[in-house]
């Protein structure tokens, strides 16, 4: 709906449930929205660490890129997620050493850092929910480099689909659907592969029965057998 506001993504944004309404006007005051488009870019490395956000709508690709010039993806967050939030105390002078970037439309929320941490100090249950968001992000990011290090690229993939579903799909009838804002390119680099690997394996497990893809969508049609090619 067009006419949704700053007010309403924030009230319906799930980190904020139990909040009085008194305290979500407050935070209305503080934070401002934007829509970002498909591949903008929301900030670069080296940009000054004194915002956060909180991402309502679309995904967003969070990535470093090496000395060498490649790109090194560190995760992909959905509507619901905060980020900004991940950074060392003396960050300041300084600036972020990630960049993020939307991966289809998307639409986020603002706040300046100091205002985030006034808020946090005055809402032990907020303050209790980001802690327990960064410790499950930063879970996620070491069962993707343990699948690296111990999982062959069949594996790897099949993986990253089955996490990727239970983060992001829908299960009717057995069948699970997600969205897929990611090109294969950047499948590849989430789990450590050439684009031509996640080509064949894809279409190998579309043979196999277990799922179907289109550019936008993974159908999942057998997850109890891509979860134990995963294993």
């Amino acid at each position: 709906m067009a006419d949704k506001t700053k007010f309403w993504y924030l009230k319906h944004f799930n980190m904020f449930d139990g909040m009085d309404e008194s305290s979500m006007k407050r935070v209305d005051s503080m934070s401002s929205m934007q829509t970002v488009k498909t591949h903008q870019p929301i900030y670069f490395p080296d940009e000054p660490t004194h915002r956060m956000f909180f991402l309502k709508q679309g995904h967003v690709k969070i990535s470093r890129v090496t000395q060498d010039g490649k790109e090194v993806i560190l995760d992909v967050l959905g509507p619901g997620e905060i980020f900004g939030e991940m950074r060392l105390p003396d960050e300041d002078a300084g600036g972020r050493n990630e960049m993020a970037e939307a991966l289809d439309e998307a639409i986020v929320c603002t706040m300046k850092r100091e205002d985030f941490e006034s808020l946090l100090k005055m809402n032990p249950n907020l303050n209790l929910e980001v802690t327990k968001r960064v410790g499950l992000r930063l879970r996620k990011i070491e069962e993707r480099v343990t699948d690296l290090l111990f999982k062959d690229t069949r594996k790897r993939i099949a993986s990253f689909l089955v996490r990727y579903a239970e983060e992001f799909g829908k299960m009717k009838q057995g069948i699970v659907t997600v969205g897929n804002p990611l090109t294969q390119q950047e499948i590849a680099l989430l789990t450590g592969s050439a684009r031509q690997t996640v080509t064949s394996t894809l279409n190998e497990f579309r043979s196999m029965g277990i799922l179907d893809f289109s550019r936008s969508t993974i159908i999942i049609k057998d997850f109890g057998k891509l979860k134990r090619i995963s294993e």
